[in-house]
């Protein structure tokens, strides 16, 4: 049965959904939503582009400022983890990078945490370094570091409005799938209240509670270590500003941008934009305290992107065969593409600690 007909299925039987059980389908039903079907979804035959996938020197910049907290935790045995993994291209040009340094490689352990395991590469099954996971219950007690790049943006949603009060987004089916508005539980009213946020009357919203969940699951068995998290999104004033009071909800289907959920279920990703104000506000609470937020272009250029970069152009000039699209989409994702993204680095079990990647980040 297609994604689409279990959901109007589940709703002729049961009633109206709320929006975020309808993405949460959409994009995880077993073997058929889109996250767990088959088909490819990074890359030219697939939904949408990638860092890691444009280039391994992303890999690389995250493996450099991996290294940097190997040694803040006092080069011990370390362990990376890394949610939602994909292709697995992230992975490889971190470890590539990480096998240059003997001493932390010979203690490193690398988990990855994801659903679909699909479109990894086959040899992640049998590398001494990788161990493949459903999911952090199988996590003991670790320091190192946890990544999640490109993965909060996909956690199901609620979608609420403001009108007279606040109003919770279900999905309902009529010869069509479409929207009713109920009353807004306590839990999401407290979302707003917990964040000191007054929403405008018309304006439309995303709370992603699982971000919270999430949070609270690396704490869990984080003992000492960092968080980096690369995504797109805002600090609140930002994201509750009136250029963005329908929302952002967007979907992606063969490149190309929409924002109508209710079409090509299963065949489009669906994401919404991170809070970050409440990933540093959730993540106080659980003992996860910021050390810097920015963009991913600052980021990187912190990292030493920029002399990378130089040294390609060098070699890639003095090379016939090279191709010249390949610098291109450097700068691309350097400059576009690295605006829109932000970075948010957290850590527990330190007093105070700067790292080299937040070198020009706003202070949260």
């Amino acid at each position: 049965m297609a994604v689409s007909e279990f959901i109007q299925d589940k709703i002729l039987r049961e009633g109206a959904i709320t929006f975020k059980e309808f993405m949460d389908t959409a994009l995880y039903h077993p073997g058929e939503g889109y996250y767990t079907s088959p088909e490819k979804k990074i890359g030219k035959e697939g939904d949408y582009y990638t860092s890691p996938w444009l280039t391994p020197l992303f890999g690389e910049m995250i493996g450099k400022q991996v290294e940097e907290m190997w040694t803040l935790l006092g080069k011990n045995p370390f362990t990376i983890v890394e949610y939602g993994a994909g292709t697995g291209a992230q992975c490889e040009a971190i470890l590539d990078y990480l096998k240059n340094n003997v001493a932390l490689y010979s203690h490193l352990q690398y988990c990855i945490i994801e659903k679909n395991t699909a479109n990894l590469p086959a040899s992640f099954k049998e590398h001494d370094k990788i161990r493949l996971l459903e999911n952090a219950s199988q996590l003991e007690k670790l320091n190192g570091v946890v990544i999640a790049n490109e993965v909060l943006d996909n956690f199901p949603v609620h979608l609420v409005t403001m009108e007279e009060q606040l109003l919770e987004v279900y999905v309902d089916y009529n010869d069509g799938f479409m929207e009713v508005l109920r009353p807004a539980s306590t839990q999401l009213k407290n979302y707003f209240n917990d964040l000191k946020i007054t929403l405008p009357r018309g304006y439309r919203a995303e709370i992603n509670l699982q971000a919270i969940e999430w949070l609270h699951e690396i704490s869990s068995y984080l003992n000492k270590g960092f968080v980096i998290t690369i995504d797109y999104g805002f600090l609140s004033e930002d994201l509750y500003s009136p250029s963005r009071k329908e929302g952002t909800i967007l979907c992606y289907h063969r490149h190309r941008l929409n924002d109508q959920p209710f079409n090509f279920i299963g065949e489009q990703d669906i994401t919404a934009h991170v809070n970050f104000s409440a990933l540093i506000y959730w993540g106080r609470q659980f003992d996860l305290h910021p050390c810097g937020y920015t963009d991913q272009s600052q980021f990187l250029l912190a990292l030493g992107l920029t002399n990378h970069l130089r040294s390609i152009e060098l070699r890639m000039a003095n090379d016939p065969r090279s191709n010249k699209e390949d610098i291109y989409l450097l700068y691309k994702f350097l400059s576009e593409m690295g605006k829109k993204f932000k970075v948010l680095i957290q850590q527990k079990g330190f007093a105070e600690v700067r790292v080299a990647g937040m070198q020009f980040a706003h202070v949260v």
